[in-house]
C-alpha cells in the first residue's frame, strides 16, 4: 500500500491539473499566513508589526537577488531538456543550479549581516518615538539566516516542477508555512508573555520562523527526491544527446534566471520605496505622528498585505504550472498552443481574482475587525490596497509569459518603467491626495497601481506585436467576468441595506460568511448561466492535458 501511495503522489501533471495543484498548495500556504496574524497581531501590536515588516521587506529584496529566478529557471531548463531528451544535461543543470544558489545565498547573507545598520538608518532617518535603529538592525540580521537555506530549497522545487511533479513542491510550501507559523506565534508568545523578553526579541524570534520553515521544507524535498530517484531518471525518448558543457548550462541558467530575478527585485523595490518614504512622508507632509505613520506602514507591509497574498497565490500557482508547459510549446514552436495558453492563463487568473478583489474591498471593515480589531486606518487601507495585489498578480503572470517567450528586453523595460513611475509619483501623489482632502496614503497606493498597470500594458502590447497573440477570447471573457463581478457587488450593496452595522468581531465574522456565500453564489450562477466557465475550463483543457501528458 505504501508503494502504491508513493507512485500516486509522484504522477506528472498537465497544465490545468498542475495549475490546480500548485494553486491549492499556495492558497493553503497563504491561508495559514493569514490565520496566524490574528494571534500574532494581538501579541506584538502595530509597533511590533512595523518592525516585522521592516525585516521582511528587506528580506524579500535580498531573497529576490539570491534565488527568486533560479527555481523557475531550473524548472524551465529541466522541462526543455526533458522534452528534447537531454537527460545528462538535465542532471548537471540541477547540480550547477544548487552551487549557484549556495553561493548567492551566502553572499546575500553576508551583505545583510554587514549592512543591516546602514539599512536601518536609511529606513528611519532621524525619526524618534517608534522603533529604533538598533531594533531594525537586529531583526534584519536574524531573518538573514533564512537566505542560507531558501535558495537551495528553491532549486529542489524547480527541479520537481520541471518534471511536472507538482504535489511534492506544493506540499513542501504548506509544510514550510506551517513550521514558520508555529515558530512565529508560539515563539513570540513565549518571549513576551512567559519569559518577559523585549518586543524586539519577540519579533526576532518570529522572523527566525522563516529559517526554521525553510529547513523543514528542504529536508522533506531531499528525502522525497531520494525515494523517487527512478522517476527522475526515466527516459522518454532515445536520442543522441549533443555535447553541452557546464559553461553553456551555467550561461543558460543565468539568462533564464535574470529576468525572473528582475521581476522579484523590482516588485521588492516597490515595497522598499514605500518603506523609506511613507513614514517620513506622512510625518512631514500629512501631519501624522510617528506612531500613526508607522502604524500605516505596518498595514502596507504586513497586515493589509496578508490579504493580497491570497490573490497572488492564484497567479503564482498558475505561473508555476504554466512555465514548463508553455516552455514545451515554445520549444515545439506550436504557436497555436502558445496563443491558447496565454489567453487561458489570463482568463483563469481574472476568473478568480476579480471577484476576490472586489469582495475583499467591499468587506474590508468586517475583515479588519475579525483579524485585527477596531482601527482608524486599517479598513480604508485594505479597501484600496487590495487592488495592488490584483495588479501585481496580473502583471507577474504577463511578464512571466513574456519571459518564457524569451523577450527579455520587454521584461526589463516594463519593470524599469514601472519602478521609475512608482519612485517619481510616490511622494508627489501622497502630497496631492492630502491636499485634496483624501487619505494621504492613498497616493502611495495609487503610485503602485499606476506602475504595475503600465508594466502590464507594455507586456501585452509587445506580445501582440511580436508573437501575434490574439486577445479576442481573453477580452470576451474579461467582459463577462467583470459583469458577473459587478452584479455580485450590486447584490451585496442591496444586502448591506438590510443588514445592520456592527463593531463585534463575532458578528463581523458571520457577516463575512453571509456576504461571501451570497456573493459567491451570485457570481458563479452568472458564470454558469452565460457559459463563461465552460469557455474557460471546457474542452480545450482536456486537449491540453492530453498533449502535455504524452
Amino acid at each position: 500500500m505504501a508503494k502504491k501511495r508513493k507512485k500516486v503522489s509522484m504522477q506528472k501533471s498537465g497544465f490545468i491539473k498542475g495549475a490546480f495543484i500548485a494553486t491549492l498548495g499556495i492558497v493553503l500556504t497563504k491561508i495559514l499566513g493569514i490565520v496566524y496574524v490574528i494571534p500574532f497581531h494581538a501579541i506584538i501590536g502595530e509597533k511590533g508589526g512595523a518592525l516585522y515588516g521592516y525585516a521582511y521587506t528587506i528580506y524579500l529584496l535580498f531573497m529576490s537577488l539570491s534565488s527568486a529566478g533560479i527555481p523557475l529557471a531550473i524548472s524551465k531548463i529541466v522541462s526543455e531538456y526533458q522534452t528534447l531528451g537531454y537527460y545528462n544535461a538535465k542532471k548537471r543543470a540541477f547540480i550547477i543550479g544548487k552551487k549557484i544558489a549556495l553561493l548567492l545565498g551566502f553572499i546575500c547573507f553576508l551583505l545583510l549581516l554587514l549592512f543591516a545598520p546602514w539599512i536601518a538608518r536609511a529606513v528611519l532617518g532621524d525619526l524618534t518615538g517608534g522603533n529604533t535603529i538598533e531594533d531594525v538592525t537586529f531583526v534584519i540580521r536574524v531573518i538573514g539566516t533564512a537566505i542560507l537555506v531558501v535558495p537551495v530549497l528553491s532549486i529542489y522545487r524547480g527541479y520537481f516542477e520541471g518534471h511536472r511533479f507538482m504535489e511534492p513542491p506544493s506540499f513542501s510550501q504548506v509544510l514550510e508555512q506551517l513550521v514558520r507559523v508555529l515558530v512565529i506565534v508560539l515563539g513570540s508568545f513565549m518571549a513576551l508573555k512567559v519569559f518577559k523578553l523585549s518586543l524586539t526579541s519577540a519579533v526576532g524570534i518570529a522572523v527566525f520562523g522563516a529559517t526554521a520553515g525553510a529547513i523543514a521544507s528542504y529536508l522533506y524535498l531531499v528525502i522525497k527526491k531520494r525515494r523517487n530517484r527512478s522517476k527522475f531518471n526515466e527516459k522518454i525518448r532515445p536520442v543522441n544527446e549533443p555535447i553541452i558543457t557546464n559553461k553553456q548550462i551555467f550561461k543558460k541558467i543565468i539568462i533564464y534566471a535574470v529576468p525572473f530575478i528582475m521581476i522579484d527585485v523590482f516588485k521588492s523595490l516597490y515595497s522598499y520605496i514605500d518603506m523609506v518614504t511613507v513614514v517620513q512622508g506622512l510625518v512631514s507632509h500629512a501631519r501624522f505622528s510617528v506612531v500613526d505613520a508607522e502604524s500605516v506602514m505596518s498595514m502596507l507591509s504586513t497586515w493589509a498585505n496578508k490579504f493580497n497574498m491570497i490573490l497572488l497565490a492564484v497567479s503564482t500557482g498558475i505561473i508555476v504550472s504554466l512555465i514548463p508547459n508553455l516552455t514545451s510549446s515554445f520549444v515545439k514552436k506550436d504557436r497555436e498552443d502558445i496563443n491558447l495558453k496565454v489567453n487561458q492563463t489570463l482568463s483563469i487568473l481574472l476568473f478568480f481574482t476579480v471577484p476576490m478583489t472586489l469582495g475583499i474591498s467591499f468587506l474590508s471593515k468586517y475583515i479588519w475587525m475579525v483579524f485585527y480589531g477596531d482601527s482608524v486606518y486599517g479598513p480604508s487601507v485594505l479597501a484600496y490596497f487590495v487592488f495592488v495585489g490584483f495588479m501585481i498578480g496580473l502583471f507577474t503572470s504577463t511578464v512571466s509569459i513574456v519571459q518564457v517567450l524569451k523577450d527579455y528586453k520587454t521584461v526589463i523595460f516594463s519593470l524599469f518603467i514601472g519602478v521609475v513611475l512608482k519612485f517619481l509619483l510616490n511622494d508627489n501623489l501622497l502630497v496631492a491626495f492630502y491636499k485634496m482632502g483624501l487619505p494621504a496614503y492613498y497616493g502611495v497606493i495609487t503610485a503602485s497601481l499606476i506602475g504595475y498597470f503600465v508594466s502590464f500594458l507594455i507586456c501585452i502590447i509587445q506580445m501582440k506585436r511580436k508573437y501575434h497573440i490574439n486577445y479576442e477570447e481573453f477580452a470576451k471573457n474579461f467582459i463577462d467576468i467583470l459583469c458577473g463581478s459587478m452584479l455580485m457587488v450590486f447584490v451585496l450593496f442591496l444586502v448591506n441595506f438590510i443588514v445592520p452595522d456592527t463593531t463585534s468581531r463575532g458578528i463581523s465574522f458571520i457577516y463575512i460568511v453571509l456576504y461571501t456565500g451570497i456573493g459567491g453564489v451570485t457570481y458563479f450562477i452568472y458564470m454558469y448561466r452565460f457559459k463563461v466557465m465552460k469557455r474557460i475550463f471546457g474542452n480545450r483543457l482536456d486537449k491540453w492535458n492530453k498533449k502535455n501528458n504524452k
